[in-house]
């Protein structure tokens, strides 16, 4: 398996309005094909030394293979999100990982 997990902070001072077209653009991306499970997620109440609560969004996806995430990175729903949302963000920072 082939985990995607990408952390978001949104630039601030961001309307309702923009946060709610960034909200619907990173749902769009569980539309894409090779996409195995998907979860968009606001950081947790969970408070340790440990935890970075920094971010403002957390989207994971699975893929069956790299095969498969190599896809989505070229897919046009993948695409589309990039041009109308990277005006919402400051900072992204992604983890991907095969499973041992």
């Amino acid at each position: 398996m082939f985990v995607h997990v990408v952390n978001f902070w949104l630039k601030k001072g961001l309307s309702e309005e923009e946060i709610q077209q960034f909200e619907a653009g990173v749902l769009s991306l569980g539309k894409v094909e090779t996409v195995k499970d998907f979860n968009v997620g606001k950081p947790a109440k969970t408070d340790r030394p440990v935890i970075d609560r920094s971010y403002d969004y957390c989207l994971l996806t699975t893929f069956t293979d790299e095969a498969g995430h190599d896809y989505y990175q070229t897919a046009p729903i993948h695409l589309e999100f990039i041009k109308n949302c990277a005006q919402y963000w400051d900072r992204v920072l992604i983890y991907d990982s095969e499973s041992i």
